[in-house]
């Protein structure tokens, strides 16, 4: 099991979407957006289900994150738990 903690700043719109599961065409929300890392790295940010629809209502372009996660084998994040942060970056 592999764990990653992040800070930095959403740089991306945060982009919501559908994904239609295998078992009986459940719809799953996701969603997707990057954030810069203070060495300039730029990380893509997955979320699913509850947590995604979590993060479309309460996050925004240029907002300061810490994020809990796990990276998946694409080198995305698969975001666990998130929490907002003063822009101070």
């Amino acid at each position: 099991m592999n764990k990653c903690f992040l800070i930095g700043k959403i740089i991306s719109k945060i982009k919501f979407d559908f994904v239609i599961s295998n078992k009986k065409t459940n719809k799953i929300s996701r969603i997707e957006f990057y954030i810069k890392l203070k060495n300039n790295n730029i990380i893509k940010i997955i979320a699913y289900n509850e947590l995604a629809d979590k993060c479309f209502r309460e996050l925004e372009k240029e907002e300061i994150i810490i994020i809990q996660g796990r990276i998946n084998t694409l080198g995305e994040v698969e975001l666990e738990e998130f929490f907002c942060l003063e822009n101070r970056l």
